[in-house]
């Protein structure tokens, strides 16, 4: 019996175990989507965390358990893939981790308004079986395909679960828009615990457990202190996998500058005020462009593909043609279409312009009885107090004359607040379907910093008035209203995303035919010297670029063909960053290596928002903090460039011998 699992088997049978690896990243990208990044952060903090006195107060607490998770699997994720390869239990382990997952995730149904402490609880729980499982599978990566093949194995992997996370989003955003209340929502969740349990089946039925990769425990020794034992004489023997630590700090440095622009890209772009359509549609062109181009990255390094001078011709091209068309088309096609900012909203003699107001501003004209109160900093989450205006009294109501076309108001709710009316010129303010615009004060406790935009259909100017009606609310109790600040937000940009993306399909078609034409007569050289390290380089180099574009990027356009820029390198950079992270390290202790791997991925997920969060405040503007993140890229490209891997392989392949030595009847 060998150290690997797919040696003695048909190629059938080995498609077979591939085909079943590849799925589980279809199904757990489920979780990755919907939980972390676009439903439950949102569902948390408008609906269990609806009982906590803000949202910065709700954002802070997910953040805690974001941060308490992570911890936890940093410290358990090597300790606990030591012991799958003492007692050969890698499959069950992830099972296990995967299964804690699964059940925390369906209880996400069972969370309802005010449910923030469940609500954390659950996610806690379900992003430590989410992070645990991937531990145990991307262990599993070196005993399923052959050394030769796990570049194409693992960038399949990220393209299953680009797409996998991306269709089911599309399905739960559909479910959220036709269900009513949460209900939506809620069954989004639970979706999420079907799909990755459904489609995790394959690969605990195909995938055989590798062998145990140790001799037989000392008498009275458990696997618990020899695991911990194994894996303190790896630490201190870091010189026998010198190249394969060399690579871990570069790789630590490189991730951490990608997970950054992964983690801001959607704020950033709001900051520079593109529209939520803008932002979401871009961001789930990454989501499903990136599925061809991450199968392309893979096949870069492959010496056998005799079409990698079209695959490199290929993404070359794009990363020449993208920023040129982008930037081209910023200056050349007209404002309307490539979505760049109008000048901003400037005040007259009667009219505030851009910028916010607070409660207290002269600019804003009271009638009735209002009281004024000081909220302190730590009720609001933030830095700062705040003073807020209230009134109870029927027909009470605020002016506030400017000029532009949408308004955000900051008020608070509770449970003696009543209905208040949204009035435009003295007429009241009516929505898509003739409805008068109402805001809904009531809450079960009081809640701080609550935002309503006000959307005009055309620019102009306007007296914005919030009248109390004097009507109770929902549950027949009070009529408070109450506010802080009122902000005329800049100008809308305007975009043809159809023109923008039909733009984009052109382009790529012309890079194709060019990469078609040129690539052999041009790339054949270079392609030769494609191997899995240069390939992650020539990403880094794109991701520098796109740090630089950053920086200057002014417009709907410029962002979606950066946004495509993206694409062509955020999935093959990290999957060719796992597989020779994995050609790297022994396959007998591929769950002990593979739990510092999943370490090192979590810490590096600290210093590259750090360091961002630290420029975007002293300058600021996140703009000059996109900047800081090409050190992210040189430094970990350079260090990236000592790493000597044929070495580092060398070293791998003989504590494999080692072990087929020590243990031949495994």
């Amino acid at each position: 019996m060998t150290a690997t699992a797919y040696h003695g088997i048909s190629q059938q049978e080995y498609n077979r175990r591939i085909r079943a690896w590849t799925l589980y990243d279809w199904a757990n990208s489920a979780f990755a989507t919907t939980i972390l990044a676009a439903v439950l952060p949102i569902y948390y903090s408008q609906v269990a965390g609806a009982s906590l006195s803000s949202p910065a107060i709700a954002t802070a607490y997910w953040s805690r358990g974001l941060s308490i998770a992570i911890l936890i699997v940093a410290v358990i994720s090597p300790v606990l893939g030591t012991i799958s390869d003492i007692m050969r239990g890698k499959k069950r382990f992830m099972a296990v981790f995967a299964g804690l997952g699964i059940l925390s995730t369906g209880l996400l149904v069972l969370v309802g308004t005010g449910d923030w402490m469940l609500a954390s609880i659950l996610f806690i729980l379900g992003r430590i079986g989410f992070s645990g499982a991937n531990v145990f599978y991307d262990a599993l990566l070196p005993h399923v395909a052959r050394a030769e093949d796990q570049d194409r194995v693992s960038t399949r992997g990220f393209a299953m679960g680009y797409l996998g996370g991306g269709i089911l989003l599309a399905i739960n955003v559909v479910m959220i828009q036709a269900f009513p209340g949460t209900l939506g929502s809620r069954l989004s969740f639970l979706s999420v615990a079907i799909w990755w349990g459904v489609f995790s089946i394959p690969i605990f039925l195909r995938v055989p457990e590798p062998p145990a990769a140790t001799e037989e425990l000392s008498r009275g020794e458990n696997v618990v202190s020899a695991s911990i034992k194994r894996l303190w004489e790896t630490l201190k023997d870091i010189r026998q996998y010198r190249e394969l630590f060399k690579y871990l700090l570069a790789f630590i440095l490189y991730v951490d500058g990608i997970g950054t622009i992964i983690g801001v890209a959607a704020i950033y772009g709001a900051e520079l005020g593109f529209d939520t359509v803008s932002l979401i549609l871009a961001l789930l062109l990454v989501q499903f462009v990136g599925i061809p181009f991450s199968l392309i990255f893979g096949r870069l390094p492959s010496s056998t593909d005799k079409r990698r001078p079209f695959y490199l011709a290929f993404i070359i091209f794009n990363m020449i043609a993208l920023p040129l068309v982008g930037i081209g088309g910023a200056y050349l096609l007209s404002g309307d279409t490539i979505g760049s900012l109008p000048p901003p909203y400037e005040s007259t003699a009667a009219s505030v312009g851009q910028g916010t107001y607070l409660a207290e501003d002269s600019n804003i004209t009271y009638t009735g009885a209002w009281e004024s109160s000081e909220v302190p900093a730590e009720t609001l989450g933030g830095a700062e107090a705040a003073v807020y205006v209230s009134t109870s009294e029927s027909g009470a109501r605020y002016d506030l004359p400017f000029v532009g076309q949408n308004v955000t108001i900051l008020f608070s709710i509770g449970p003696d607040y009543g209905i208040w009316a949204v009035h435009l010129d003295g007429q009241p303010l009516l929505d898509d379907s003739g409805e008068p615009v109402l805001i809904d004060g009531y809450n079960s406790t009081l809640r701080y910093e609550e935002t309503q935009t006000i959307e005009i259909e055309t620019p102009g100017e306007y007296v914005l008035s919030l009248v109390n009606t004097g009507e109770m609310n929902p549950e027949g109790q009070g009529t408070v209203m109450s506010f802080a600040e009122v902000e005329v937000l800049p100008p809308v940009r305007q975009s043809n995303l159809v023109m923008i993306l039909g733009l984009i399909l052109v382009v790529e078609l012309v890079i194709l035919l060019l990469a078609w034409l040129l690539g052999k007569p041009l790339f054949t050289g270079l392609a030769e010297r494609m191997n899995t390290k240069n390939s992650i380089l020539l990403s880094l180099l794109v991701y520098s670029l796109i740090a630089i574009w950053g920086f200057f990027l002014d417009s709907v356009i410029e962002f979606w063909f950066l946004a495509m820029m993206v694409a062509v390198v955020q999935g093959g950079s990290q999957a060719l960053s796992r597989s020779l992270f994995a050609s790297m390290s022994p396959a007998s202790k591929s769950g002990e290596f593979f739990g510092m791997f999943g370490v090192m991925e979590k810490f590096s997920t600290i210093l590259g928002p750090l360091v961002f969060a630290f420029a975007a405040t002293t300058f600021g503007s996140s703009r000059p903090a996109i900047l800081t993140l090409i050190a992210f890229f040189v430094i970990g490209g350079y260090l990236l460039t000592r790493v000597n891997v044929e070495e580092g392989r060398r070293v791998a392949q003989e504590e494999d011998a080692l072990f087929l030595g020590a243990a031949p009847g495994d």
